[in-house]
This record gives structure tokens, sequence and C-alpha cells, in this order.
């Protein structure tokens, strides 16, 4: 089964499918963090539309103005911006999101942060999330990298929702990601994705979309 995991630079949900078995490619219009002949450099609406992808899984859209933290910008602009650039990014961010929700793909999974409205009202078809989930909640080794808060909706489209698969309980979770230092590359650390969680997109939605195909 081939699978298309969609704005990825780490290759962390990738290589989880991979690990599965399945026929697993990223893609982003940055080059791999780690070199790798499975990273497809490029815009994920035009390579999904190379070949027969059986599911998509668009794991970092940019979502800086489609979500609710980012919200206020579309009133009072930051520095260096005006109002004109904050609704047009938005409207770029919503035609991704909408491209990627509405692909001719059997199986899609889109994660993103809570929208506020005018995001919603510029997505083709939306609906509601279908899942939010945490991090910690697919871990077991409270000093190891899913320990995190950072809660994450999914968009699902012929996917079931995930069951938890870690023991951890939220109460020792980091806040690491909210609080990631400023910087250049603050955007990155903040969009890093978590293995167990991953590992959990793999397992779960992998052998449902075989069941199903």
């Amino acid at each position: 089964m081939r699978v298309l995991i969609g704005c990825e630079q780490s290759g962390v949900v990738r290589d989880a499918f991979l690990a599965e078995g399945f026929d697993a490619w990223s893609c982003d219009l940055l080059p791999a963090d780690t070199p790798s002949n499975r990273h497809i450099i490029g815009d994920v609406r035009d390579v999904m539309r190379w070949g027969d992808w059986e599911l998509l899984c668009v794991m970092h859209p940019p979502c800086t103005r489609l979500c609710n933290s980012g919200v206020r910008w579309l009133h009072k602009a930051p520095p260096g911006k005006t109002l004109d650039d904050m609704w047009r990014e938005l409207d770029e961010g919503a035609a991704l999101f909408s491209d990627c929700w509405n692909a001719d793909i059997p199986f899609v999974a889109v994660e993103n942060p809570v929208m506020h409205k005018h995001a919603k009202a510029r997505i083709r078809n939306f609906q509601p999330h279908s899942q939010s989930v945490q991090p910690w909640q697919f871990g077991d080794d409270p000093e190891g990298p899913d320990n995190e808060r950072k809660r994450t909706c999914l968009w699902l489209r012929g996917l079931p929702t995930l069951t938890p698969t870690g023991t951890l309980d939220g109460t020792t979770a980091r806040d690491s990601v909210h609080k990631a230092s400023p910087g250049k590359d603050r955007w990155k650390e903040r969009s890093r994705f978590f293995p167990g969680l991953a590992k959990a997109m793999a397992q779960q939605w992998g052998q449902h979309a075989i069941k199903a195909a």
C-alpha cells in the first residue's frame, strides 16, 4: 500500500509506516532533516497527483493563520506585516488544507491545531475535527520524547480515531513544545512529531486501510 506523508521534514511518520511494511514517502517544500531517498521535495498538492496513493497523511501543514492562537493577527498585524498579508496568508493556508482534505485518495488524515471561524469558513467541505490527542497518551517512558503536552487535532476521512497505546497519565507531561525558545528554528521545534503517536498511526490506520481496501 502506497502512503504519502505530506508536509513532513523529519521523516518520523514516514519511517513509522515503513517499519510496518508500507511503501511510504514523505514530501515537503524543504529537504529532509536526514537525507533519504524516501523524501520528495515539492508541494504535497502536486505530489499527491503523481500516482495511485492509497493513504494520505498531512502532518504539519502551515497552520499559523488557521489556528485559534493566531487569530489576533487578523485584526492587528505583527511588526513587518500588513493586514492584507495576514488575510492573504490565511487564504493560502485554507486552500492548502482544502486541497489535502478533499484529495482524491481513499484514506486521508490531516493534522492541525484548533481552527478559528475565519479558517473554517474558507475550507471546502469543512467538518469538525474527528479527534484530538496528546502525545503522552502514546508513551510509556516519563523521560521519553512522547511525554509532552501538545493538543493535536486530527481530521479523518475513511480512517478510525486512534486508540491510545501508552501507559502515561499526563501528570508528568512536559510543556517544552509550547515553551520553545524564540528563534529562527522555533517553528521546527513546535512542529516536530512524536514517535509513539506516529507508530500508532502506522499500525492502526495502516491495518484499517489494508482491511478496507
